[in-house]
């Protein structure tokens, strides 16, 4: 049968990151290319402990259909981890729980992009928030980053230049693909840009709790007196994303919509996953274990930064991210990363190439992404060696 995709199918591509992932399927590929958490920070022992015990006290609630704003004791749960931990959540603002992070993006798409709208987001930037753009119909349009955060320059610029524009995307703390962290000066002037030209801020905060450097910065939603910030947070990086829980935090009203939102898309998310979830954020370990996370991922990424500084050429230009998963590795002009990623695949190397980040599908980029958090020590070792072989050459 000749199949007529809708025109909001039909010409968006596989995640590069998961037909990359495919590939690294042969166990004598070394693999730097996924977002994954790290294996020994998974709490599988108490999550099963938990699980076990809500399908013997609790099954019918675990396995019947529930509402589609979330479980409500996690609901409770999590405005209270935030407006106590984080100092997130006004008197106006409500949590909705979404099926991981990306369903509540994909969310706030839908409810507010016509077709052809504007997403002002950073660039490089998330590809799973790329693809979620342009599957409701939206147009994103990248603003560069700086070492900083965004451009504030460009983006005004970006403001003015497309009226239509619904929403400003930014990770502002360990953005994937860059590990770069927005300053505080920079949050509050996209927050005021925003407001200024009518546009959601939606706060994408996955890898906030893996810090491993530095000093926190406050979240953009603490500064928010009017709405104008959605504030979106997942379990995935600290308890296992395979649960599939993440949260929206965001005014009521605007939270009503996306409610009806969800309710097209899966009525609700997965029942004895958000029990679990609750019962883990409240049963007292909690905080003890998110202490815990900091350490694993500041040693791996040593692990990644020594052998960075062994093998890769100077001109070679990697971020130091204080926290998150990634480093940015920025090439010299006159090399194609893209065809670096595919020489490294036939050295048996994965890694992401840059152009699966820009929010124009046809863009190029000297940059690719190497993730530290879910490779052996030894894979991180040998991976940077054969990678800065491979630069010495093109170099």
């Amino acid at each position: 049968m000749n199949y007529r995709f809708s025109n909001k199918l039909a010409n968006l591509a596989p995640s590069a990151i998961r037909e990359i992932l495919k590939a690294t399927s042969d166990p004598s590929v070394i693999s730097l290319a996924a977002g994954n958490p790290a294996p020994d920070a998974f709490p599988i022992e108490e999550l099963r402990r938990h699980m076990a015990d809500i399908m013997e006290t609790e099954p019918i609630t675990a396995l019947q259909y529930g509402i589609s704003e979330g479980y409500a004791p996690l609901r409770s749960a999590v405005a209270d981890d935030l407006r106590e931990r984080l100092h997130v959540g006004g008197e106006e603002d409500d949590v909705l729980i979404v099926s991981g992070a990306t369903q509540g993006i994909a969310l706030l798409t839908q409810a507010l992009c016509n077709e052809g709208d504007v997403v002002l987001c950073e660039e490089p930037t998330f590809v799973g928030s790329l693809n979620a753009f342009r599957a409701f119909g939206a147009k994103p349009v990248g603003v560069p980053m700086e070492d900083d955060g965004i451009s504030i320059e460009a983006l005004r610029a970006a403001c003015e230049a497309h009226p239509n524009a619904k929403i400003l995307y930014l990770i502002p703390n360990f953005q994937n693909p860059t590990g770069i962290t927005t300053s505080l000066e920079k949050r509050k002037a996209a927050l005021a840009l925003c407001r200024e030209y009518g546009l959601v801020l939606l706060e994408d905060n996955p890898y906030g709790d893996l810090r491993f450097a530095g000093e926190d910065i406050p979240a953009i939603k603490t500064m928010d007196t009017d709405g104008t910030v959605l504030y979106c947070g997942s379990f995935s990086k600290v308890l296992a994303p395979g649960i599939r829980v993440g949260y929206l935090c965001g005014n009521r009203a605007l939270l009503a919509k996306l409610t009806v939102g969800k309710q097209t898309q899966d009525v609700h998310t997965n029942g004895l996953a958000q029990m679990a979830a609750y019962r883990f954020l409240t049963g007292g370990n909690y905080h003890a274990h998110l202490k815990s996370l900091p350490e694993i991922y500041r040693r791996k990424y040593r692990v990644m930064r020594d052998a960075i500084e062994a093998y890769f050429p100077k001109a070679a230009k990697t971020t130091e991210p204080e926290g998150g998963l990634f480093v940015w590795c920025t090439l010299p002009d006159r090399v194609d990363s893209a065809a670096f990623c595919k020489e490294a695949a036939e050295h048996k190397v994965a890694v992401v190439p840059g152009a699966a980040f820009l929010s124009d599908p046809n863009g190029t980029s000297h940059a690719f992404r190497m993730n530290f958090s879910t490779p052996t020590d030894d894979a991180i070792r040998e991976g940077c060696r054969i990678l800065g072989a491979l630069l010495h050459e093109k170099l």
